[in-house]
Protein backbone atom coordinates (compact mmCIF):
# COMPACT_ATOMS: atom_id res chain seq x y z
CA UNK A 1 0.00 0.00 0.00
CA UNK A 2 1.38 3.65 -0.78
CA UNK A 3 1.39 5.98 1.85
CA UNK A 4 2.32 9.27 1.26
CA UNK A 5 2.82 12.48 3.36
CA UNK A 6 1.52 16.26 2.98
CA UNK A 7 3.77 19.08 3.74
CA UNK A 8 2.47 22.30 2.91
CA UNK A 9 0.01 21.70 -0.51
CA UNK A 10 3.53 19.22 -1.17
CA UNK A 11 3.33 15.20 -1.77
CA UNK A 12 6.41 13.58 -0.28
CA UNK A 13 7.13 9.60 -1.48
CA UNK A 14 9.53 7.98 1.05
CA UNK A 15 8.02 4.88 0.56
CA UNK A 16 11.31 2.63 0.27
CA UNK A 17 11.77 4.26 3.85
CA UNK A 18 8.26 3.31 5.31
CA UNK A 19 8.36 -0.25 3.48
CA UNK A 20 11.61 -0.83 5.34
CA UNK A 21 9.95 -0.21 8.98
CA UNK A 22 7.03 -2.08 7.85
CA UNK A 23 8.72 -5.15 7.36
CA UNK A 24 10.54 -4.32 10.68
CA UNK A 25 7.75 -4.75 12.80
CA UNK A 26 7.68 -7.47 15.31
CA UNK A 27 11.19 -8.46 14.91
CA UNK A 28 12.39 -7.96 18.22
CA UNK A 29 14.94 -5.26 17.51
CA UNK A 30 15.27 -1.96 18.33
CA UNK A 31 14.52 0.49 14.98
CA UNK A 32 17.22 3.00 14.91
CA UNK A 33 16.35 5.46 12.18
CA UNK A 34 19.76 7.26 11.51
CA UNK A 35 20.75 9.98 9.18
CA UNK A 36 21.98 13.61 8.59
CA UNK A 37 19.87 16.43 10.27
CA UNK A 38 16.97 17.57 8.52
CA UNK A 39 16.52 15.21 6.33
CA UNK A 40 13.20 13.73 7.58
CA UNK A 41 13.37 11.29 10.19
CA UNK A 42 10.80 12.24 12.42
CA UNK A 43 8.13 13.12 9.48
CA UNK A 44 9.26 9.08 8.49
CA UNK A 45 8.43 7.98 12.46
CA UNK A 46 5.48 10.47 13.39
CA UNK A 47 3.49 10.96 10.60
CA UNK A 48 4.22 8.02 7.98
CA UNK A 49 4.69 5.16 10.12
CA UNK A 50 2.18 5.99 13.10
CA UNK A 51 -0.33 6.62 9.71
CA UNK A 52 0.75 2.91 8.36
CA UNK A 53 -0.36 1.51 11.79
CA UNK A 54 -3.42 3.22 11.98
CA UNK A 55 -4.35 2.24 8.76
CA UNK A 56 -3.32 -1.50 9.55
CA UNK A 57 -5.84 -1.80 12.70
CA UNK A 58 -3.56 -0.54 15.43
CA UNK A 59 -5.52 2.32 17.88
CA UNK A 60 -3.57 5.26 19.34
CA UNK A 61 -3.78 3.87 22.55
CA UNK A 62 -1.41 0.71 21.73
CA UNK A 63 0.77 3.66 20.02
CA UNK A 64 3.23 5.70 22.51
CA UNK A 65 4.37 8.64 21.04
CA UNK A 66 6.70 10.43 22.69
CA UNK A 67 9.04 13.71 21.24
CA UNK A 68 11.76 14.33 23.42
CA UNK A 69 12.53 17.51 21.78
CA UNK A 70 9.55 18.78 23.18
CA UNK A 71 9.71 21.02 26.32
CA UNK A 72 6.76 19.75 27.43
CA UNK A 73 8.15 16.47 27.45
CA UNK A 74 11.66 17.16 29.27
CA UNK A 75 10.58 15.15 32.66
CA UNK A 76 10.80 12.01 30.43
CA UNK A 77 14.26 12.90 29.69
CA UNK A 78 14.85 10.95 33.22
CA UNK A 79 15.67 7.26 32.01
CA UNK A 80 13.57 6.12 34.76
CA UNK A 81 10.74 8.48 34.56
CA UNK A 82 10.52 7.54 30.69
CA UNK A 83 10.55 3.07 31.49
CA UNK A 84 8.14 4.09 34.09
CA UNK A 85 5.86 6.14 31.67
CA UNK A 86 5.77 3.52 28.57
CA UNK A 87 5.22 0.73 31.33
CA UNK A 88 2.43 2.62 32.54
CA UNK A 89 0.63 2.50 28.88
CA UNK A 90 1.33 -0.84 28.87
CA UNK A 91 -2.19 -2.75 30.18
CA UNK A 92 -2.72 -5.54 28.00
CA UNK A 93 -0.92 -8.52 26.23
CA UNK A 94 -1.58 -7.01 22.70
CA UNK A 95 1.38 -5.33 20.96
CA UNK A 96 2.20 -2.00 21.95
CA UNK A 97 4.70 0.02 18.99
CA UNK A 98 6.95 2.84 20.85
CA UNK A 99 7.93 5.59 18.88
CA UNK A 100 10.69 7.87 20.62
CA UNK A 101 11.90 11.31 18.82
CA UNK A 102 15.52 12.38 19.39
CA UNK A 103 16.36 9.22 21.94
CA UNK A 104 19.87 10.72 22.57
CA UNK A 105 18.43 13.24 25.05
CA UNK A 106 18.18 10.93 27.52
CA UNK A 107 20.23 9.89 29.87
CA UNK A 108 21.66 6.23 29.16
CA UNK A 109 19.44 5.80 26.78
CA UNK A 110 21.01 2.68 25.48
CA UNK A 111 20.14 1.37 28.81
CA UNK A 112 16.53 2.28 28.21
CA UNK A 113 16.30 0.59 25.39
CA UNK A 114 17.60 -2.47 26.37
CA UNK A 115 15.36 -2.50 28.83
CA UNK A 116 12.26 -2.24 26.68
CA UNK A 117 13.38 -5.47 24.42
CA UNK A 118 12.66 -7.15 27.85
CA UNK A 119 9.09 -6.45 27.38
CA UNK A 120 7.79 -9.04 24.68
CA UNK A 121 4.71 -6.74 23.42
CA UNK A 122 6.80 -4.02 23.19
CA UNK A 123 8.08 -3.21 19.65
CA UNK A 124 10.65 -0.17 19.63
CA UNK A 125 11.23 2.46 17.07
CA UNK A 126 13.33 5.32 17.67
CA UNK A 127 15.52 8.78 15.80
CA UNK A 128 17.97 10.52 16.77
CA UNK A 129 19.95 13.63 15.33
CA UNK A 130 23.38 14.47 17.48
CA UNK A 131 26.28 13.57 16.46
CA UNK A 132 26.54 10.92 18.73
CA UNK A 133 23.53 9.16 17.41
CA UNK A 134 24.17 9.36 13.98
CA UNK A 135 27.92 7.78 14.78
CA UNK A 136 27.86 5.31 12.20
CA UNK A 137 28.46 1.92 14.88
CA UNK A 138 25.68 2.72 17.12
CA UNK A 139 24.06 -0.38 16.41
CA UNK A 140 26.62 -2.00 17.74
CA UNK A 141 25.79 -0.57 21.06
CA UNK A 142 22.53 -2.53 21.33
CA UNK A 143 25.18 -5.70 20.64
CA UNK A 144 22.85 -7.11 17.35
CA UNK A 145 19.52 -6.50 18.85
CA UNK A 146 19.51 -3.23 17.19
CA UNK A 147 18.55 -2.63 13.53
CA UNK A 148 19.53 0.15 11.44
CA UNK A 149 17.32 2.02 9.10
CA UNK A 150 19.51 4.86 7.16
CA UNK A 151 17.80 7.68 5.28
CA UNK A 152 19.00 10.00 3.21
CA UNK A 153 17.88 13.58 2.41
CA UNK A 154 15.23 13.41 -1.09
CA UNK A 155 16.14 11.51 -3.94
CA UNK A 156 15.22 13.57 -7.09
CA UNK A 157 12.26 11.17 -7.34
CA UNK A 158 11.06 11.85 -4.54
CA UNK A 159 11.96 15.65 -4.54
CA UNK A 160 10.09 15.98 -7.90
CA UNK A 161 7.60 13.62 -6.99
CA UNK A 162 6.56 16.85 -4.43
CA UNK A 163 7.45 20.01 -6.54
CA UNK A 164 6.38 19.01 -10.12
CA UNK A 165 5.97 21.08 -13.05
CA UNK A 166 8.99 21.82 -15.51
CA UNK A 167 11.18 18.71 -15.13
CA UNK A 168 14.46 20.80 -16.02
CA UNK A 169 13.61 23.39 -13.52
CA UNK A 170 13.55 21.09 -10.73
CA UNK A 171 16.97 19.72 -11.69
CA UNK A 172 18.51 23.00 -11.34
CA UNK A 173 16.65 23.63 -7.88
CA UNK A 174 17.52 20.24 -6.99
CA UNK A 175 21.21 20.24 -7.93
CA UNK A 176 21.37 23.99 -6.33
CA UNK A 177 19.83 23.26 -3.29
CA UNK A 178 19.83 19.74 -2.66
CA UNK A 179 17.13 17.51 -1.45
CA UNK A 180 16.40 18.67 2.65
CA UNK A 181 12.79 18.55 2.56
CA UNK A 182 12.70 22.40 4.63
CA UNK A 183 13.92 23.98 1.37
CA UNK A 184 11.12 22.59 -0.67
CA UNK A 185 8.81 24.77 1.46
CA UNK A 186 10.71 27.99 1.35
CA UNK A 187 9.64 30.23 -1.67
CA UNK A 188 12.58 32.58 -2.28
CA UNK A 189 16.22 31.53 -3.00
CA UNK A 190 17.46 34.01 -0.53
CA UNK A 191 15.23 31.76 1.74
CA UNK A 192 16.49 28.75 1.00
CA UNK A 193 20.38 30.04 0.73
CA UNK A 194 19.96 31.32 4.16
CA UNK A 195 18.67 28.26 5.95
CA UNK A 196 21.20 26.03 3.99
CA UNK A 197 24.21 28.06 5.06
CA UNK A 198 23.07 28.48 8.88
CA UNK A 199 22.19 24.54 8.84
CA UNK A 200 25.84 23.72 7.76
CA UNK A 201 27.23 26.49 9.89
CA UNK A 202 25.78 26.30 13.42
CA UNK A 203 24.29 22.70 12.88
CA UNK A 204 26.33 20.34 11.42
CA UNK A 205 29.98 21.24 11.30
CA UNK A 206 29.52 22.62 15.43
CA UNK A 207 28.08 19.07 16.00
CA UNK A 208 31.00 17.33 14.94
CA UNK A 209 33.36 20.13 16.38
CA UNK A 210 31.58 19.39 19.75
CA UNK A 211 31.84 15.67 19.63
CA UNK A 212 35.72 15.16 18.98
CA UNK A 213 36.41 18.95 20.40
CA UNK A 214 38.41 19.84 17.47
CA UNK A 215 40.44 22.63 18.27
CA UNK A 216 41.54 23.94 14.73
CA UNK A 217 38.24 25.08 14.01
CA UNK A 218 39.84 27.48 10.73
CA UNK A 219 41.71 24.48 9.50
CA UNK A 220 38.57 21.99 9.91
CA UNK A 221 36.06 24.18 7.90
CA UNK A 222 38.99 24.97 5.52
CA UNK A 223 39.55 20.96 4.56
CA UNK A 224 35.31 20.92 4.01
CA UNK A 225 35.66 23.31 1.64
CA UNK A 226 38.38 22.01 0.16
CA UNK A 227 36.35 18.98 -0.26
CA UNK A 228 33.66 20.73 -1.54
CA UNK A 229 35.22 22.35 -4.30
CA UNK A 230 36.72 19.06 -5.83
CA UNK A 231 33.91 16.75 -5.85
CA UNK A 232 35.23 13.69 -8.01
CA UNK A 233 38.74 14.66 -7.44
CA UNK A 234 40.52 11.78 -4.84
CA UNK A 235 41.61 13.04 -1.48
CA UNK A 236 44.80 12.65 -0.60
CA UNK A 237 45.20 13.48 3.40
CA UNK A 238 49.49 13.78 2.42
CA UNK A 239 49.15 16.44 -0.22
CA UNK A 240 46.62 17.93 1.74
CA UNK A 241 48.73 18.30 4.44
CA UNK A 242 51.40 19.70 2.39
CA UNK A 243 49.44 21.99 0.92
CA UNK A 244 48.01 23.69 4.11
CA UNK A 245 51.82 23.55 5.04
CA UNK A 246 53.05 25.41 1.56
CA UNK A 247 50.13 27.77 1.32
CA UNK A 248 48.47 28.41 4.58
CA UNK A 249 51.60 28.34 6.58
CA UNK A 250 49.67 25.65 8.43
CA UNK A 251 51.23 22.40 9.82
CA UNK A 252 48.48 20.23 10.36
CA UNK A 253 49.50 16.25 10.01
CA UNK A 254 48.05 13.85 7.35
CA UNK A 255 46.78 11.75 10.21
CA UNK A 256 44.73 14.52 11.59
CA UNK A 257 43.39 15.52 7.92
CA UNK A 258 42.27 11.76 7.52
CA UNK A 259 40.38 12.04 11.29
CA UNK A 260 38.66 15.18 10.47
CA UNK A 261 37.71 13.39 7.12
CA UNK A 262 36.54 10.71 8.99
CA UNK A 263 34.30 12.34 11.46
CA UNK A 264 32.60 13.89 8.77
CA UNK A 265 31.80 10.90 7.34
CA UNK A 266 30.80 9.50 10.73
CA UNK A 267 28.58 12.12 10.94
CA UNK A 268 27.05 11.96 7.82
CA UNK A 269 27.83 15.13 5.76
CA UNK A 270 30.17 12.97 3.90
CA UNK A 271 29.89 9.40 2.40
CA UNK A 272 33.32 8.20 1.19
CA UNK A 273 34.12 6.23 -1.86
CA UNK A 274 37.26 3.85 -2.19
CA UNK A 275 38.96 3.53 -5.06
CA UNK A 276 38.82 -0.38 -6.50
CA UNK A 277 41.26 -1.84 -8.96
CA UNK A 278 38.86 -3.54 -11.46
CA UNK A 279 41.86 -6.04 -13.18
CA UNK A 280 43.49 -7.14 -9.54
CA UNK A 281 39.95 -7.05 -7.32
CA UNK A 282 41.30 -5.26 -4.52
CA UNK A 283 40.78 -2.07 -2.49
CA UNK A 284 43.71 1.07 -2.05
CA UNK A 285 42.45 2.73 0.53
CA UNK A 286 45.04 5.16 0.30
CA UNK A 287 43.08 7.40 -2.25
CA UNK A 288 39.42 8.02 -1.79
CA UNK A 289 36.72 10.44 -3.12
CA UNK A 290 34.60 12.06 -1.05
CA UNK A 291 30.51 13.14 -1.87
CA UNK A 292 28.12 15.23 -0.49
CA UNK A 293 25.14 13.26 1.22
CA UNK A 294 23.29 16.66 0.06
CA UNK A 295 24.68 18.96 -2.41
CA UNK A 296 22.47 22.14 -1.46
CA UNK A 297 25.07 21.79 1.62
CA UNK A 298 27.55 21.21 -0.38
CA UNK A 299 27.19 24.34 -2.24
CA UNK A 300 26.21 26.62 0.73
CA UNK A 301 30.06 25.94 1.96
CA UNK A 302 31.28 27.64 -1.02
CA UNK A 303 28.47 30.51 -0.40
CA UNK A 304 27.21 29.10 -3.97
CA UNK A 305 29.73 30.31 -6.10
CA UNK A 306 30.59 26.85 -7.62
CA UNK A 307 28.05 25.34 -9.13
CA UNK A 308 29.19 23.28 -11.45
CA UNK A 309 26.24 20.78 -12.93
CA UNK A 310 29.00 18.51 -14.09
CA UNK A 311 30.08 17.79 -10.68
CA UNK A 312 27.29 17.88 -9.20
CA UNK A 313 25.48 15.57 -11.08
CA UNK A 314 28.34 13.14 -10.28
CA UNK A 315 27.45 13.73 -6.78
CA UNK A 316 23.71 13.16 -7.23
CA UNK A 317 24.06 9.57 -9.33
CA UNK A 318 26.10 8.29 -6.18
CA UNK A 319 23.65 9.67 -3.48
CA UNK A 320 21.00 7.79 -5.97
CA UNK A 321 22.67 4.42 -6.02
CA UNK A 322 22.98 4.75 -1.81
CA UNK A 323 19.35 5.66 -1.63
CA UNK A 324 18.69 2.26 -4.12
CA UNK A 325 20.51 0.09 -1.60
CA UNK A 326 23.73 -0.42 -3.38
CA UNK A 327 27.32 -0.60 -2.38
CA UNK A 328 29.56 1.94 -4.50
CA UNK A 329 33.05 2.12 -5.26
CA UNK A 330 35.09 4.36 -7.18
CA UNK A 331 37.43 1.96 -10.04
CA UNK A 332 39.95 1.72 -11.89
CA UNK A 333 41.66 -0.24 -14.49
CA UNK A 334 45.75 -0.57 -15.79
CA UNK A 335 46.09 -0.69 -19.16
CA UNK A 336 49.42 -0.71 -21.11
CA UNK A 337 49.95 2.49 -23.43
CA UNK A 338 52.00 4.53 -25.48
CA UNK A 339 53.82 8.26 -24.21
CA UNK A 340 54.41 10.85 -26.70
CA UNK A 341 57.89 9.27 -27.75
CA UNK A 342 56.01 6.25 -28.42
CA UNK A 343 57.37 4.01 -25.25
CA UNK A 344 54.89 1.66 -23.66
CA UNK A 345 53.12 2.97 -20.12
CA UNK A 346 51.09 1.60 -17.49
CA UNK A 347 47.85 3.82 -17.71
CA UNK A 348 45.18 3.95 -15.17
CA UNK A 349 41.76 4.86 -16.16
CA UNK A 350 38.80 5.88 -14.00
CA UNK A 351 35.35 4.11 -13.95
CA UNK A 352 32.94 6.75 -11.93
CA UNK A 353 31.25 4.10 -10.03
CA UNK A 354 31.55 0.44 -9.78
CA UNK A 355 28.01 -0.98 -8.45
CA UNK A 356 27.48 -3.83 -6.22
CA UNK A 357 24.31 -5.74 -5.22
CA UNK A 358 24.89 -9.10 -4.36
CA UNK A 359 25.53 -10.88 -7.33
CA UNK A 360 24.91 -7.95 -9.23
CA UNK A 361 27.27 -5.63 -10.57
CA UNK A 362 27.41 -2.28 -12.78
CA UNK A 363 30.10 -0.02 -14.32
CA UNK A 364 28.75 3.80 -14.96
CA UNK A 365 30.13 6.20 -16.05
CA UNK A 366 28.68 9.47 -15.85
CA UNK A 367 29.03 11.95 -18.49
CA UNK A 368 27.49 15.39 -18.81
CA UNK A 369 27.29 15.67 -22.45
CA UNK A 370 28.77 13.48 -25.22
CA UNK A 371 29.57 15.63 -28.43
CA UNK A 372 31.56 13.76 -30.99
CA UNK A 373 33.71 10.42 -31.45
CA UNK A 374 36.77 11.37 -29.29
CA UNK A 375 34.45 12.08 -26.26
CA UNK A 376 33.09 8.84 -26.31
CA UNK A 377 35.96 7.32 -26.57
CA UNK A 378 37.83 8.96 -23.77
CA UNK A 379 34.56 8.53 -21.61
CA UNK A 380 34.24 4.21 -22.71
CA UNK A 381 38.12 3.89 -22.55
CA UNK A 382 37.82 2.34 -18.89
CA UNK A 383 35.40 -0.09 -19.96
CA UNK A 384 37.58 -1.60 -23.01
CA UNK A 385 39.54 -3.33 -20.31
CA UNK A 386 36.96 -4.99 -18.26
CA UNK A 387 36.69 -7.75 -19.25
CA UNK A 388 33.74 -9.34 -17.30
CA UNK A 389 30.51 -9.40 -18.81
CA UNK A 390 28.55 -7.23 -15.76
CA UNK A 391 26.52 -4.23 -17.78
CA UNK A 392 28.98 -1.44 -18.63
CA UNK A 393 26.48 1.88 -18.59
CA UNK A 394 27.10 5.56 -19.21
CA UNK A 395 24.49 8.35 -17.89
CA UNK A 396 24.32 10.79 -19.89
CA UNK A 397 22.43 14.41 -18.56
CA UNK A 398 20.63 14.64 -22.28
CA UNK A 399 17.65 13.64 -22.95
CA UNK A 400 17.73 10.53 -24.94
CA UNK A 401 16.05 7.24 -25.23
CA UNK A 402 17.76 4.45 -24.03
CA UNK A 403 20.10 2.70 -26.21
CA UNK A 404 22.73 -0.20 -26.33
CA UNK A 405 25.93 0.45 -28.72
CA UNK A 406 27.64 -1.76 -31.22
CA UNK A 407 30.39 -2.19 -27.93
CA UNK A 408 27.17 -3.57 -25.91
CA UNK A 409 27.46 -0.27 -24.13
CA UNK A 410 24.20 1.27 -22.27
CA UNK A 411 23.70 4.73 -22.65
CA UNK A 412 21.09 6.20 -20.21
CA UNK A 413 19.67 9.95 -19.96
CA UNK A 414 20.22 11.36 -16.28
CA UNK A 415 16.20 12.52 -15.91
CA UNK A 416 15.46 7.99 -17.13
CA UNK A 417 18.06 6.71 -14.59
CA UNK A 418 16.80 9.28 -11.53
CA UNK A 419 12.77 8.41 -12.19
CA UNK A 420 12.72 5.12 -13.73
CA UNK A 421 15.07 2.80 -11.46
CA UNK A 422 14.07 -0.35 -13.35
CA UNK A 423 16.34 0.85 -16.25
CA UNK A 424 19.29 0.09 -14.50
Amino acid sequence: MKQVADLSNMIIHRNNYLERLIASKGNRMIKIITGIRRCGKSFLLFELFHHHLNESGVDDNHIIEIALDDRLNIEYRDPDKLLSYIKSKVIDNNRYYVLLDEIQLVDDFVGVLNSLLHVRNIDTFVTGSNSRFLSKDIVTEFRGRGQEIHIYPLSFSEFYGAKGGDLSSAWKEYYTFGGLPQTLLMKTVKDKKDYLQNLADTVYINDVIDRYKIRNRIEFEELLRIVASSIGAPVNPTKLSNTFRSLKNVAISNKTLSNYLAYLNDAFMLEKAIKYNIKGKKYINTLSKYYFSDVGLRNALLNFRQIEPTHLMENIIYNELLCRGYSVDVGFVEMLGHDKNGKFIRKQLEVDFVVNNADQRYYIQSAYSIHGEDKLQQETASFKGINDSFKKIIIIKDDIMPYIDENGYNHIGLFDFLLKPELL
